[in-house]
């Protein structure tokens, strides 16, 4: 393992022969040969027969160039939207590979997972896919969109725990009740090996490839994406991204072994889990070159970028390798940030565009203690206007004080281009004999 693994990026460089993905139709192998397939680890054929097997769901997600991103940080960067699928994440390649692979009486069963979202929506989409009963079982603070398209998809969904490993708990436990086939959403070979097959996409799209980003909730995605991009061309650098307060990989590849958390608090809903995959650590231990992690307000200001500059809806979990690019400590190298979803609801969405625009100084809210009398609010609405500010958010509060002289309090939110035109406002009105104070801006 690697001595460091806060991840502060080395200068490499990505010269590459790099194999080509099989391009011969693959026929899917048996439960058994399954089985043997998986105690032999992740191989580079069966890499290659689950990208053929997951073409037959997703669609072709191809890289898109980053200018404003690449102005910011100054390497070339590219976005891997995988938020663009079908069930809105790039989980169905592995729910799907996973059920391919299956028996059919392991089918014939019905199968069942635990999942915050994105992964319950896959194994929802290949189950009917195949005509076979689905059971999910979520956390109660899995947004109402996510439950919704599950259900949509003919699954039954079961909402219990908090986060995600207390639902993954009932779900064991559902399982055993009913005779289930469990699906797991991470820490399964099967299923890492199909969130890999992006990494396959990614190199065949841009060979030259030098670093790769990629969240890191359990580790399925970046277990199959480090360690087919290793397999690939061993130089390539792969950074898992956590949230910080979710980072349970980093303490496990801290302590050279799996840690469990106390608790995880994100908004990261997709990533907020306290064990990573036990089957899967010596994968990401092997392959995986550093691990960054983001703090909750740098989600929020990534949202804000990626609409405004991309005109792309990504979830929080998905933007944790938007956030990292300023963290990556390298210069004039192609770097790829995989974004792994894209299902959120339109309350949290309006939410974090709020958050995002007070973050930038674009929504500000400022005290005023005004005299109580006749044309003062016209006055400072006045000198906001010159100043090009525009108010959307006015309270008027006469029983701040019996002092008449400063007996009125006006608070006004407004809106402003940024820091600059913010101060230029806060300077205007002082400059008029005013003493605005700053207050935290509501809606």
């Amino acid at each position: 393992m690697k001595e460091e693994m806060q991840a502060k990026g080395k200068e490499v460089s990505a010269e590459t022969n790099v194999p080509e993905a099989s391009n011969a139709p693959v026929e899917t192998k048996t439960s058994v040969e399954t089985k043997a397939s998986v105690e032999e680890g992740l191989t580079l054929e069966k890499f290659e027969e689950a990208s053929e097997v997951v073409k037959r769901v997703t669609l072709e997600t191809k890289l898109v160039f980053s200018e404003y991103l690449s102005a910011q940080t100054g390497n070339k960067v590219y976005l891997k939207p995988e938020n663009m699928q079908l069930t809105g994440a790039y989980k169905l390649r592995g729910a799907y590979y996973k059920i391919c692979t299956l028996s059919e009486e392991e089918r014939a069963k019905g199968l069942i997972t635990a999942s915050a979202g994105n992964h319950a929506q896959g194994v929802a989409y290949a189950a009917k896919a195949y005509g076979t009963k689905a059971v999910i079982v979520m956390p109660t603070t899995t947004p109402l969109m996510k439950v919704n398209r599950t259900k949509g998809y003919g699954a039954e969904v079961v909402l219990y725990g908090d986060v995600y490993d207390e639902a993954c708990a009932k779900a064991y436990e559902l399982a055993d009740e009913n005779g289930y086939t469990f699906i797991h959403p991470f820490d399964d070979l099967t299923v890492a090996t199909g969130q890999g097959t992006i990494a396959m996409e990614i190199v065949k799209e841009l060979p030259l490839v030098d670093y790769i980003l990629v969240p890191i909730g359990g580790g399925g995605l970046a277990t199959g994406v480090a360690t087919l991009a290793k397999l690939l061309n061993p130089k390539i650098k792969v950074i898992g991204v956590e949230p910080a307060g979710a980072n349970c990989m980093q303490k496990s590849l801290a302590e050279g072994h799996v840690v469990t958390l106390p608790k995880v608090a994100t908004i990261a809903d997709g990533t907020a889990v306290k064990t990573p995959g036990g089957k899967l650590f010596p994968y990401i231990q092997r392959n995986l070159d550093g691990i960054i992690t983001v703090e909750d307000h740098e989600l929020v200001v990534a949202f804000l970028d990626m609409v405004e500059n991309h005109k792309i809806v990504v979830e929080n979990s998905g933007l944790l390798t938007v956030a990292a690019l300023k963290h990556l400590d390298v210069k004039g190298k192609k770097v790829v940030s995989i974004l792994s979803g894209g299902n959120m609801d339109v309350t949290t969405m309006s939410s974090v565009v709020q958050q995002g625009l007070i973050m930038r100084d674009r929504i500000f809210s400022v005290s005023i203690l005004l005299p109580d009398k006749p044309g003062e609010l016209y006055s400072v609405s006045g000198i906001i206007a010159k100043a090009n500010g525009n108010v959307v958010e006015l309270e008027h509060n006469q029983f701040v004080t019996t002092n008449r002289n400063t007996a009125v309090e006006l608070r006004i939110t407004m809106e402003a281009f940024g820091t600059e035109h913010k101060e230029q406002i806060m300077k205007s009105l002082e400059e008029a004999g005013y003493r605005p104070k700053l207050v935290n801006a509501s809606f």
